[in-house]
């Protein structure tokens, strides 16, 4: 597999600024680059007007990234009440914070409303018993299960239920005094498949008429996440989703479209690093193999987990391989299986999915992961092996 031109990934002279950056630093690490963020950021307000952002903490909870984001006006996704202290700390306040978790203790609900959260997600009665005993007349959202399929990270089964769980959980919530405030929806993170939106906006079209029906009207959609990042295999950019998603709105809704939330992660903060790490080994397993394998200092337990079942195709990148645009057929390369430095023989990156890289490459080279923003360091183990989580430096270029 080919990481292609790494000019498809970075702007012109900013590998040879990380280059430059890497130099007297131990690998591994990731670097993020703001200025990228910020791009991204106003990339997607630009594009979706109407909609109000509310950045997934998860996906990058550095907090120069929160503090640059919030500078931009955007609001929060929280998942625990140990994100939420880390907003409080940076100084931004409870009004621009959803709890879109729902998994929650029943403490951490009143911690949080305590801490002045009023938006919280929902999936079950139980859930929804709790928050209305610790978060009395708070507004409520139920999110809507999807299947994620065309997600290269589905994030199915676990999270939401089906339209006849969730109409009867927004009669209870009344009846509870809550305000069943909208629903919501997550049709898998990476998704390529645009049309997964039409689906989801469908099914709440029909839930917002079904609850109208029964004197509950709702007043918000969050479509949540699944906008891309650039990794290998291409995907439409920010324009082309939210045009469509647009016009899914606009086809159900017509000039009567709710209030929408959007919670991007990936899309923001994605494109925006890149992991430093070094070859510690290459190797044979036999003579009559025609793999080498490369074994680099970090693997899925120091942050690329999303290489899990090979879901997420990094652009991985040498020194001599990033320049120029690569042939198939170039003498130059070979094809590697990449693994990572543990002694879990889970921690193999790419065995299937093979990449080409520098035939030559030697042990000690430093080799680049790009596209490393998102899910990284928030993944990284703590201490596996005693290896210590994953650096990260923050710069702008």
């Amino acid at each position: 597999m080919e990481s292609k031109n790494i000019l498809r990934y970075l702007d012109p002279g900013d590998f040879q600024k990380i280059k430059e950056f890497s130099a007297d630093k131990e690998t591994p690490f990731l670097v993020l680059n703001l200025n990228r963020i910020e791009r991204k950021f106003d990339e997607l307000k630009k594009n979706l007007p109407y909609a109000k952002i509310y950045y997934a903490v998860k996906a990058n909870p550095n907090s120069e990234v929160i503090k640059v984001l919030a500078d931009r006006g955007s609001n929060f996704d929280i998942a625990t009440i140990f994100e939420l202290n880390q907003l409080l700390d940076l100084g931004i306040s409870a009004e621009r914070m959803s709890y879109g978790n729902t998994i929650k203790k029943e403490k951490d609900i009143a911690y949080a409303y305590s801490k002045g959260v009023r938006l919280f997600a929902t999936d079950s009665e139980s859930d929804l018993n709790k928050i209305a005993k610790q978060a009395p007349g708070s507004r409520v959202f139920f999110r809507i299960l999807c299947d994620g399929s065309g997600a290269d990270w589905p994030l199915s089964r676990k999270f939401g239920a089906h339209l006849d769980v969730i109409f009867n959980l927004a009669l209870r919530a009344k009846k509870l005094g809550l305000e069943p405030y909208g629903l919501s929806f997550h049709v898998g993170s990476q998704q390529r498949d645009i049309g997964q939106w039409d689906n989801a906006i469908a099914q709440c079209k029909y839930m917002f008429d079904s609850l109208s029906e029964a004197d509950i009207e709702l007043k918000m959609i969050n479509i949540g996440g699944g906008f891309p990042s650039d990794y290998l295999q291409p995907s439409n950019n920010i324009e082309i989703y939210a045009r469509e998603v647009t016009r899914f709105l606009q086809e159900d809704f017509g000039d009567n479209i709710p209030e929408i939330i959007v919670e991007p992660g990936r899309s923001v903060t994605g494109d925006s690093g890149v992991i430093v790490t070094e070859a510690v080994l290459i190797s044979q397993k036999s003579i009559a193999n025609h793999y080498s394998w490369l074994y680099l200092d970090i693997g899925k337990f120091g942050g690329l987990i999303e290489t899990l079942d090979e879901a997420i195709k990094y652009p991985i990148f040498t020194e001599t391989s990033a320049t120029g645009d690569l042939d198939e057929n170039d003498d130059n390369l070979k094809e590697y299986i990449i693994a990572g430095p543990t002694c879990d023989s889970m921690d193999i990156l790419y065995e299937n999915n093979k990449y080409k890289l520098d035939k030559n490459l030697k042990e000690g080279d430093k080799i680049y992961i790009l596209t490393t923003g998102a899910y990284t360091t928030s993944y990284s183990a703590i201490c596996f092996n005693g290896i210590p989580p994953l650096k990260t430096y923050v710069t702008r270029f």
